[in-house]
């Protein structure tokens, strides 16, 4: 490397010096760490959540043993009409008070919120997709030089994506925040928040854009 490289280098490396290291005029974006969210697109998905939600309202020491009433507000989306049936069923089953009014019962208030992001940006792929992709794709080109018959090699690719392909998912625009309550007059004995991937043309099923609505609060 000729001296007149080795200047600009360290003239490069003395001017940096000047400056403070690591600064910026804004705070800079940052990723989170890898996490997982359900994406919630059946029947039976509402019922699992019931069934957990119930486990939880019967392990509070101050439920366990008081009659119980779920509220289901008016009018009702499909959702919270399934799952108050749902919660009313696993209630029972797992040896609940259920009540059939609210007088004198411990009030359980489902609420659901729907959150639709209309400009996340970009966002990455799961770990490994690429590389599983680049490899079945050398996979499936590789024979064609070698092999008499060249699209045997689509076989083994096709038993990966039938083996994984249900562990993959859009992460999609719209979630459902689900939060099931019991209350007493104005005390929270149980609070329980899920959040849930939902498909987009399913929001209807759990927003209500019918106007008034029956509350629970009185």
């Amino acid at each position: 490397m000729s001296l007149r490289i080795w200047g600009v280098i360290c003239l490069a490396a003395t001017l940096s010096g000047c400056f403070k290291v690591n600064t910026s005029q804004a705070p800079m974006a940052t990723t989170w760490e890898m996490s997982e969210q359900q994406r919630m697109q059946a029947a039976h998905h509402w019922e699992v959540l019931a069934q957990n939600e119930a486990r939880g309202i019967m392990a509070n020491q101050r439920l366990r043993s008081r009659p119980l009433y779920v509220f289901s507000p008016q009018p009702a989306t499909p959702f919270e009409r399934g799952y108050h049936s749902l919660l009313e069923s696993q209630l029972v089953q797992q040896g609940a008070l259920v009540s059939t009014q609210p007088e004198g019962s411990v009030i359980i208030d489902p609420e659901v919120q729907v959150i639709t992001h209309s400009d996340r940006g970009s966002i990455r792929r799961p770990p490994g997709t690429f590389t599983f992709l680049a490899a079945g794709v050398a996979w499936a080109f590789q024979p064609l030089k070698h092999w008499s018959e060249p699209a045997l090699a689509l076989i083994p690719g096709a038993a990966l994506l039938d083996a994984f392909s249900g562990n993959i998912t859009e992460v999609g625009n719209t979630e459902v925040i689900i939060t099931t309550r019991a209350r007493e007059f104005d005390t929270l004995l149980y609070s329980s928040s899920n959040i849930y991937y939902i498909n987009a043309g399913d929001s209807n099923h759990y927003e209500n854009r019918n106007g008034l609505r029956v509350s629970s609060q009185w």
